[in-house]
């Protein structure tokens, strides 16, 4: 009955660990982002415990190896990552709260979380393969297939997290499901000593997915939607607008407040998508638009409320962020709007369209920044897709002057080695230019002198916070093979 239970358990452990990983971004990404720096330290703090726990599993084995040993190896892997599971949440936000260095809080949350179940997973490998071993003269062909078929549980965990674990079930159902495959493993082992105790834990565990149902259905209740797109994690909830007073919807992804909603109107919430209106300033005429961004499609709403002899077409990555506009944001079809789920820089490689203006919203969050769109090579084909007197219009959260401003000066001079005329509004603040908050750049693709005046009290105000004064030219032009944008957004943390 022992013939293949050895490989099964080594299979099983090789697809854990690589979902666990993966899943393992989601957990961490509403708290600190999915940036270069997240997921260096996840695989970083993944290897290096596997590798600890491909020696410790060697070191043990060669002392004395049974099923027994074994079974409880694969048993205490799955009960340390139910208890990551339940303690995830706490842990981040007293991180968060009480580790200052982004960096720092980074490494320490990814070591507290996911080293003690990787250690685990990393025994069980070299202790079967001791298990396995009948003798020296096959112990290579015996060694060789057994990471084999660990090598392959990695391959179908990865593609089933990608494509199927991550797209229908929310985090903490995943975490408790790797807990339970586990413990099914090792009860698979036939060890006597122990099984009502891990029988009573996996009825835990499955009774903990049912509550995690139960939960999530309060939520819903009180106006709270979380979920996991393809892409992202997502929270939907209900909030006021401290301006106004008013009842908003707001939608969170991967931590960041990227998109809100009036609850009574579509009217704009945030005060820096209300300067794309700037463009009736700069191109009056304007007819098409495209948009890099949909989020909750507030601003397509408005847009599409306030030109209504303009038309607007939407990139947007996330297929799932606009079902969820469509369930919550009163996202409706509309014949002058048109959707497109790809990444907006192969949009803009392979459109044939041209545009009066181009409006970027894609760098809502400061945790992590598409970088491929903030290139020379991505402006070029922004400036390739305008019309002659078109217009670019693209939201950046930085600072100007310090090294709060990097990211800003970067892209400054980056649309400046394209278009000839670029101007940046800050938003919140025109007095202090260390100030981190959104900044509108505005490229235009003409060389006509523009006037900075206009009788329209809503524009004057925009246009009077043009940024006059110098803006150093301290920083490279980006391009796609040198563009550091995570290290100069992680100096806003």
């Amino acid at each position: 009955m022992k013939k293949y239970i050895l490989e099964s358990a080594v299979f099983i452990s090789g697809a854990v660990v690589m979902v666990f990983e993966i899943v393992g971004s989601r957990v961490l990404s509403p708290y600190i982002g999915t940036s270069i720096f997240v997921w260096t330290s996840l695989i970083g703090v993944i290897l290096g415990s596997l590798s600890i726990g491909y020696w410790l599993g060697g070191k043990i084995a060669d002392k004395k190896t049974n099923y027994q040993k074994f079974s409880w190896i694969i048993f205490m892997s799955a009960l340390l990552i139910g208890v990551v599971t339940i303690i995830k949440d706490p842990i981040l936000v007293l991180f968060q709260s009480s580790i200052e260095n982004f960096k720092l809080r980074t490494i320490i949350s990814t070591f507290t979380l996911f080293s003690l179940p990787s250690v685990l997973l990393g025994m069980v490998s070299p202790y079967a393969v001791k298990l396995k071993i009948n003798s020296l003269e096959t112990s290579g062909s015996t060694v060789g297939n057994l990471y084999a078929i660990s090598t392959i549980g990695s391959i179908v965990g990865t593609f089933g997290a990608g494509f199927f674990l991550i797209p229908t079930f929310g985090t903490t159902k995943i975490l408790f499901i790797l807990s339970i495959t586990l413990i099914l493993s090792s009860i698979s082992l036939f060890t006597q000593k122990g099984v009502i105790m891990k029988l009573y834990i996996l009825v835990l565990f499955i009774l903990s997915i049912f509550i995690v149902d139960i939960v999530y259905a309060q939520q819903v209740k009180h106006g709270i939607i979380d979920t996991n797109t393809t892409y992202s994690h997502i929270i939907i909830h209900d909030d006021v607008d401290k301006a106004t007073g008013k009842n908003i919807k707001r939608m969170r992804i991967d931590g960041s407040s990227s998109s809100a909603m009036f609850a009574e109107d579509d009217n704009l919430v945030f005060e820096y998508t209300k300067y794309y209106n700037l463009v009736k300033h700069f191109n009056p005429n304007f007819k098409k638009a495209l948009l890099l961004g949909g989020a909750a499609y507030s601003y397509p709403k408005y847009y599409l409320m306030t030109y209504p002899e303009a038309t607007l077409d939407v990139v947007e990555i996330d297929p799932g962020v606009t079902k969820l506009a469509q369930t919550y944001f009163r996202l409706k079809d509309n014949p002058r709007l048109r959707i497109f789920h790809e990444d907006g820089r192969t949009f803009l490689n392979s459109t044939p369209e041209t545009y009066d203006v181009i409006f970027g919203d894609a760098f809502a969050s400061f945790y992590s920044i598409p970088y491929q769109l903030t290139t020379k090579e991505a402006v070029q084909k922004m400036y390739d897709k305008l019309t002659d007197n078109g217009i670019a219009l693209v939201n950046i959260i930085s600072a100007i002057e310090g090294d709060k401003g990097s990211f800003l000066r970067a892209e400054y001079a980056t649309y400046k080695s394209i278009f000839p005329q670029v101007f940046i509004a800050p938003v919140a603040d025109t007095e202090d230019p260390t100030r981190f908050q959104n900044i509108m750049l505005i490229a235009l693709k003409h060389t006509q002198e523009i006037s900075l005046e206009t009788e329209d009290p809503e524009l004057a105000s925009f246009l009077s916070h043009i940024w006059k004064n110098e803006i150093l030219n301290d920083m490279p032009i980006l391009t796609d093979n040198y563009a550091p944008v995570d290290y100069y957004m992680y100096q806003l943390l």
